[in-house]
């Protein structure tokens, strides 16, 4: 037997003796009680869904740099569009060592692609918060939460899509800082006592619901997204992160390298803007480099569900109360 379920059956066990439960116990609509420790919870696979049932819902795709989204969520983000929802590109730092050229024009050119990119996404606005790059560690963070909080108010934002505040060994201080910051934010909004001069201004208090964090290490997943409808999509998002890489060039580059040795790949086409799309599709999403870290590519993620491509996340959900869930378990109608 596993610790983890010895455990648990010990405290439930115990949990049966304890004053005020007894008695309860022997009685079949008996109060809910506290959860004892559960296993992980089973991989949910969300699949694509006709029509527009996420009508109404607005979402943020949140990223410390301009080529995050793109490379870890952007068939997700493209499939709850295509199903109705409403979207915001927000990126926190201005990117600027990242990228040739002149240190304005690094932000500059970042700025583009992140603006193409929520094109290419179909999200209705970008918004860059101008933190130095590499440097989130040692800004106010009480700054950086309120400025969240002030756009999950003032867009009505219920779903955020980003790096996991709990993703294990990440180095890079811009993402976990970036993810801490918005999981605070995302219940902090809701908060009629935090900013009220929000309030006074015409905001109101408003939760985010929905979350799906990502990360470039090992995390709890429960949650694989088919975004097979929408690679195509993310691999124009990738392109779109022409200063940054995303693969841009690449496919041309080794085209003409191999041509060089007299040889091909038929899979690059005939032209570099095929061999650059087809590069990006089947190496920098399959056969990529995070792979490398002990995260599997796209294809791979999507291969134990029967997906061709899947994306994959820790999900938490609406928050439900032990009232709510025992009433929806047990309620009887009159």
């Amino acid at each position: 037997m596993e610790r983890r379920g010895f455990v648990a059956q010990i405290l439930a066990g115990s949990a049966l003796f304890s004053p005020g439960v007894a008695g309860a116990a022997q009685h079949s609509a008996a109060p809910p009680q506290r959860p004892v420790a559960e296993r992980p919870p089973e991989v949910v696979v969300e699949r694509p869904v006709s029509g527009k049932p996420h009508a109404g819902k607005v979402l943020a795709a949140i990223q410390p740099h301009a080529d995050d989204i793109s490379y870890f969520a952007a068939g997700t983000v493209a499939k709850l569009i295509a199903e109705g929802y409403s979207g915001y590109l927000i990126k926190t730092t201005n990117d600027d060592k990242c990228g040739a050229g002149s240190l304005g024009e690094i932000i500059l050119h970042n700025e583009q692609d992140t603006d193409a990119l929520a094109k290419v996404l179909s999200l209705q606005k970008a918004f860059t918060l101008g933190y130095r790059n590499h440097e989130m560690d040692g800004n106010s963070r009480l700054e950086m939460r309120e400025r969240l909080i002030f756009l999950i108010r003032m867009l009505k934002i219920d779903t955020v899509i980003g790096y996991d505040p709990w993703g294990l060994y990440e180095e890079n201080p811009d993402h976990y800082v970036t993810a801490q910051m918005v999981e605070a934010a995302c219940w902090m909004a809701g908060m009629d006592k935090d900013y009220p001069e929000h309030l006074e201004a015409g905001l109101r208090p408003h939760s985010v619901q929905e979350k799906y964090y990502f990360a470039r290490g090992p995390q709890l997943v429960n949650r694989v997204v088919d975004i097979s409808p929408w690679v195509d999509v993310k691999v124009a998002a990738n392109l779109a992160n022409k200063t940054q890489g995303g693969g841009v060039g690449s496919g041309a580059h080794l085209r003409a390298q191999l041509a060089a040795r007299k040889l091909r790949l038929p899979l690059l086409g005939n032209d570099d803007e095929t061999a650059n799309r087809e590069y990006v599709k089947h190496f920098f999403l399959d056969y990529d480099s995070h792979y490398l870290r002990g995260v599997p590519s796209d294809r791979e993620t999507g291969r134990p569900y029967g997906l061709e491509w899947a994306e994959a996340f820790h999900y938490i959900g609406p928050p439900q109360s032990l009232m709510d869930r025992y009433i929806s378990e047990h309620a009887l109608p009159l």
